[in-house]
Order: C-alpha cells, then sequence, then structure tokens
C-alpha cells in the first residue's frame, strides 16, 4: 500500500500503538515522560545533522516513531481522568456514606423503565471542589421532570460504582463506563433535588435548548411520535426515545448505521451544501468560501445534534476531507484521513476503544481502498444498473471492512445488508435532505404541515421497508464464535487479497497463501486452547440457580428451571466455541475432577454422613449453618445469587467466625 509510505501514515501508527500500550500496560508517566524527553532531545539534534549526512535518515525516522509512541502513551494518561488528584474517585466517603453532591446536567441518556438518566458534572462533593463525569439516575414518577440541560443539582445521596459484568462472556458494562471515562451512578428522586437558578450556559446548554426548540416545533406540527423519534436518530443522532422493536428492525437488516450519526449522515450534508453553492464559480475565492460554507454548516449541525462524541468524530473527520478537497489535495485522501485521526485521539484517546470510532473508520477507509476495486470489475452501461452496482460495491466494501469488528463484538451477520441498501438508498437520499430543510425550519417555527406530512409518510415507509426485510430472520446469522485471533488474522487476509485484487502477480498471490496459512493457524491453536480446556462455573443469576460443566467444547448446562432459557448461557457457548450437549435438572450431588460438590437447595435437606469437598448453598435454604459446617466439613463454601442478600451476609459472618477459630487454633498447635 502506498500509504504506508507516507511518514504521516507510520507516524500515527506508532502514536495507536503507544496508546494501546498504554491502556492496557498502564506504565509509569514519568519513566515515560524521561524517555519521551530524551527522545525528542535526540531527534532534535538528528534534524540538524540530516541534511549532511542522508544516512542518518535511518536513525531519525526511529526517533521519530518512539517520540510518536511516547506521545501517544503519556496522551492517554493525562487524558484519564482516574489519575486526576480532584476527580471524585478518590473522595474517601463519597461510595461509602451519604454525601451532598452539586453537579451539572451535561447530556440527557435513553431512559429506563424506572429512571429518567443524565450525564452529569460533578462540581462539589460536601464543600470541597471536585471533577468527573456521573451518570444520573432520577427516579419516574406521576410529576413532569423539569430538568433541563444546564441545570446545577444539589442532592443528598450515595454514589454507586459501576458494576463489572458477574458472569464470564458477558458485556463489560464497567469496563464501557470507564472508558467514557465514567466511574460512579447517583440514584435519587425528584423530591430529594435541589436546583439552583443559575443555570450553565455553555456550549452543551444551548445544544440542548436548540434541540428542545426543534422538538417541540415539530410536536407542534403533529409530527407522529414514532416517525418523529426515527427522523432525530437518522438526522440528529438522537437515539433515546426510539422503541426496542425498532431498533431490532434495523439490526435484523443490517442498517443499524443509518440510526446512528456516522459519515453517511455527514456526507448527506455535504453533498447538499455543495449542491447548493453549484452556482459559485471554482475559483480560488469561491472555493475558499465553499469551504468555509461547509465547515460552518457542519459545526452548527454538531451543535443541534447535541455535540454527542459520534457527530463530532464525524463531523471532524469530513471537515479535514473538505479542506483537503480545498487544497487540492483529493490523491492524499488517506492522509487527510490519518490527520483527523490523530487530532481526534490526541484530545480524546479513549476514542481509539469506542466500537463506534472503529467501525467509521474501517467503512470509510475501505470505501475509499476496496469499493474502486470493486468498481472495476463490471462496467454496466444502463444508469438503473449502474446505480444497483455503485450501492453493492460501495455496501460490500463498507461490509467487508466492518465484517470482523462486528463479528467480535456483536457475534451476528446480517446476510441481507445489500439487499436493504440497495432498497433504502434512494428513499435515505430523500430523507436526508427533506429532513435537513424541515429541522433548519423547525430551529425558527413550526414546519408547514405539508413539509411535514411529506417527511413523516417517508420515515414510515422507510420503516415498513426495513421491518418487511428484518421479517426474513433466517438470513440473520446470529451467535458466530470470533476471538481476537480470528478478528486479528481476517484483517490480514483482508487486506493481502485487496492488495492482490487491485494488482494481481505472483508475489502477491505468495502473500495471500502465506496469510490464509496464518488464519488456519489461528483457527488450529483456537481449536487445541478449547480442547486443553475444563471449568465448572456458578453463575451470578437471581431466580434461577445455573451451573456449566465445561470439558472441551462440550457443555452441560445444570439449572434448577430447564424451561427458561438465559442469554448468560448463550454468551457462555458463542465466547468458548461450544457445542451444548444437555441441559439436566439440578441434584444434590455433583462431581468435577474428582471433587464432590454437595447442594443443598430451599428444601434445606442433606445427608450428614456426606463429607464434600465443596458446598453450594442455593435458593435461601433455611438451614442453621453452624450445625451444617459441623456436620460437613466442606472445603470451600459457595452461596450463589438465587440467595437472599441478608441470608448471604448472615453466613459471611459465621464462616468468619469459623475461620477465625480455625486460624487460632492453627497457632496453639503451631507453638505446642
Amino acid at each position: 500500500m502506498k500509504v504506508l509510505d507516507f511518514p504521516l501514515a507510520k507516524i500515527t501508527i506508532s502514536f495507536l500503538l503507544g496508546i494501546i500500550v498504554s491502556y492496557y500496560a498502564k506504565p509509569s508517566i514519568l519513566t515515560a515522560g524521561i524517555i519521551l524527553i530524551i527522545s525528542a532531545i535526540i531527534l532534535f539534534i538528528l534534524y540538524f545533522f540530516i541534511a549532511e549526512n542522508k544516512k542518518i535518515n535511518i536513525l531519525f525516522g526511529i526517533s521519530t516513531f518512539i517520540v510518536s509512541f511516547f506521545i501517544g502513551l503519556i496522551t492517554l494518561q493525562l487524558q484519564t481522568d482516574s489519575y486526576q488528584e480532584s476527580n471524585y474517585i478518590h473522595s474517601k466517603t463519597v461510595f461509602e456514606k451519604p454525601q451532598f453532591i452539586t453537579f451539572t446536567l451535561r447530556e440527557k441518556l435513553k431512559s429506563n423503565d424506572f429512571n429518567d438518566r443524565f450525564i452529569g458534572i460533578i462540581n462539589q462533593i460536601g464543600t470541597k471542589n471536585y471533577s468527573g463525569t456521573i451518570i444520573v439516575n432520577i427516579q419516574k414518577d406521576s410529576t413532569k421532570n423539569r430538568l433541563i440541560l444546564g441545570n446545577i443539582v444539589r442532592v443528598k445521596t450515595i454514589l454507586q460504582r459501576n458494576s463489572s459484568s458477574k458472569n464470564p462472556n458477558q458485556f463489560d458494562y464497567a469496563k464501557y463506563l470507564s472508558n467514557k471515562q465514567i466511574y460512579g451512578q447517583a440514584y435519587c428522586r425528584k423530591s430529594e433535588i435541589t436546583i439552583n437558578k443559575n443555570l450553565k450556559k455553555d456550549i452543551w446548554y444551548y445544544s440542548g435548548r436548540l434541540h428542545s426548540r426543534i422538538i417541540n416545533n415539530l410536536e407542534k406540527a403533529h409530527f407522529n411520535k414514532a416517525e418523529m423519534n426515527v427522523a432525530l436518530a437518522l438526522i440528529l443522532g438522537q437515539q433515546q426515545e426510539i422503541s426496542a422493536d425498532i431498533i431490532k428492525d434495523y439490526q435484523y437488516s443490517g442498517t443499524t448505521h443509518v440510526l446512528s450519526v456516522s459519515g453517511l449522515h455527514v456526507g448527506f450534508i455535504m453533498l447538499f451544501i455543495n449542491f447548493i453553492l453549484k452556482p459559485i464559480p471554482n475559483n480560488r475565492k469561491g472555493s475558499f468560501i465553499k469551504l468555509i460554507s461547509i465547515l460552518i454548516s457542519l459545526g452548527i449541525f454538531a451543535i443541534i445534534s447535541g455535540l454527542s462524541p459520534p457527530v463530532l468524530r464525524s463531523v471532524v473527520m469530513f471537515s479535514f476531507l473538505a479542506i483537503g478537497n480545498h487544497l487540492r489535495r483529493s490523491g492524499n485522501i488517506y492522509h487527510t484521513l490519518l490527520v483527523s485521526v490523530l487530532l481526534i485521539l490526541l484530545f480524546e484517546p479513549y476514542f481509539l476503544f469506542d466500537v463506534g470510532f472503529q467501525l467509521s473508520y474501517l467503512a470509510l477507509f475501505f470505501i475509499i481502498w476496496l469499493q474502486p476495486i470493486l468498481k472495476k470489475m463490471w462496467t454496466p452501461k444502463h444508469k438503473i444498473t449502474i446505480y444497483i452496482w455503485n450501492a453493492l460495491t460501495v455496501s460490500f466494501a463498507a461490509q467487508i471492512g466492518t465484517l470482523p469488528v462486528c463479528l467480535y463484538y456483536f457475534h451476528q451477520f446480517p446476510g441481507l445488508f445489500f439487499v436493504t441498501n440497495i432498497i433504502i438508498l434512494p428513499l435515505l437520499s430523500f430523507i436526508m435532505i427533506a429532513g435537513i430543510i424541515v429541522m433548519i425550519i423547525a430551529v425558527f417555527y413550526s414546519p408547514p404541515v405539508i413539509f411535514v406530512v411529506i417527511f413523516e409518510k417517508s420515515i414510515y415507509l422507510l420503516n415498513l421497508m426495513i421491518h418487511f426485510v428484518a421479517t426474513f430472520e433466517s438470513f440473520v446469522i446470529r451467535d458466530i464464535s470470533f476471538n481476537f485471533y480470528y478478528l486479528v488474522t481476517i484483517y490480514l487476509l483482508i487486506i493481502t487479497g485487496t492488495i492482490w485484487l487491485n494488482k494481481p502477480n505472483f508475489n502477491k498471490t505468495i502473500l495471500v497463501m502465506f496469510t490464509i496459512i496464518i488464519v488456519q493457524i489461528s483457527v488450529i491453536h483456537t481449536k487445541k486452547e478449547i480442547e486443553s480446556q475444563q471449568e465448572l462455573i456458578i453463575y451470578n443469576t437471581k431466580k434461577n440457580t445455573l451451573i456449566s460443566e465445561r470439558i472441551g467444547k462440550n457443555i452441560r448446562f445444570i439449572t434448577s428451571d430447564t424451561l427458561s432459557k438465559s442469554n448468560i448461557s448463550t454468551s457462555y457457548l458463542v465466547g468458548n466455541f461450544g457445542i451444548l450437549k444437555s441441559t439436566s435438572k439440578i441434584k444434590n450431588t455433583l462431581f468435577f475432577n474428582g471433587k464432590k460438590i454437595l447442594i443443598i437447595d430451599s428444601t434445606g435437606v442433606y445427608e450428614n454422613k456426606t463429607h464434600p469437598d465443596i458446598l453450594l448453598l442455593t435458593q435461601s435454604p433455611k438451614i442453621n449453618l453452624d450445625r451444617v459446617l459441623k456436620d460437613l466439613h466442606p472445603i470451600i463454601i459457595i452461596a450463589d445469587a438465587s440467595n437472599s442478600y441478608s441470608i448471604i451476609k448472615r453466613w459471611e459472618t459465621t464462616c468468619l467466625k469459623k475461620t477465625s477459630l480455625f486460624t487460632q487454633q492453627m497457632k496453639r498447635d503451631f507453638i505446642s
């Protein structure tokens, strides 16, 4: 790839590697800073000698990459809020007892059945100033929610730490929030809240007011609620109020990207602005006017849509593309993308670990790189076939580029994605143009009824088409096992395959064949790794006791309720490339790897003569644990989540006393 010959590509890769190493290794910032300073001094010295001795070029290049690497490493640490002394995570009492917490509402999140949810920026805890971001959960009741973005709120509550996934192969919500610099959540009622009369009128406040004004004007025009929620997602990227059924339809049809503001949406906006500005001549002055108009329009769009991270990413990315086009550097579009990546990650390095960021850039990169190659395979003559072929090649290029990441994170593949994209693209183009016009009007006053009706019906038709495709559920391939080895090797195969497809030759063919061997090695290694593993897991489930026994890829589930189907068991099967051999009713005794496991359930019945290695307590049995321990003498005691919390705490106290007595006896025996 010629793009890798450009120094910026290598600098960007070094910078990204620095961020990744910093994220996983968490090195000392002092050590990293010293190495960075030394490397920068060496780079500065080499810069003055490079003109005299070209052999120093290699050393200069290595020094540049080392400096880039450590800049990336330090950037992540400097942008990690938990490392800041003022962050609320360093408060000794805020997670232990109720404190008066003052915070500013920054962003509205999707509500659930119980709470209205916001992003809050901490101002004070007690009388001390603190910083950091939290999620605020305000219990729903019959009264109207009068909170708006910019409100400064004071409430007495305990912050709750984000709970990690309690079962294997499940989505780690705590890690997801940690990547967004959110380490705690506050729960409160509306009656407990004190709202300051003064508002924090920053850009988020004005963005929120503008967004509310648009919604109010659309409601005045009697815009249907369901279609309006989809319209807000399509145009402004606001998905908070979309129903779960509609989101499911978009997922199954392979068009989820339509509901989240991405390059597709911002690209439409750029095309629309260019169309309006078409009468302006393409001389130097006219081109500059077009550039400024595009940048201002994209900035306004970002503000209207709420300044959410996906919107900001797309706006920055396309702003650089517009600047590159203005400078007549269309041949260096890859370098323009690299500059946008560097700039975004320099200010928000944690975006690198955001799935949306990864998918956005992968899709755009492969559309730029792979689509022209696919397009050359066939040259249709008729306009309809040209349109279909262009839509197909763009769709396939984006899907090929994002497929490994989608399989790695979501473990499913919508087989009809190409059909859906061809069908909806003309309608989506119209909806985007109509939506932009309606939203611009709604900023000032209620849009004309005729505009609203046309826009509403077009969205209704779009939802209908997507729902029709989504009904073919057999084309949605679910529960695909896919690990990190597959992710890396499949991308190697896609990259080498694309290089070969562009200009086939013998050396490139050998490269592709070698990559296929690497993919096969990853499959064999994964298979051997799985076959060598054995484990028994007792899951954290509230109402039901669930146990899995795995020997290699063969998995057996043991449960107190064989009729219920659990997402936990599905996630475990997919994550471990497993095959479900059986699901059986739980019994009083289990054996695994020579260990005897006795299970006491809600009946509280057990045999006195049994001497298990492990005692498992489930379903809150009414037992005297002191007596049980005297009778059974187990080595390990486990109480699963099907027991009530108060009983578990009582059992814990009993076990701690027994441990203390056992330790004292061991000390006496040792002394004597």
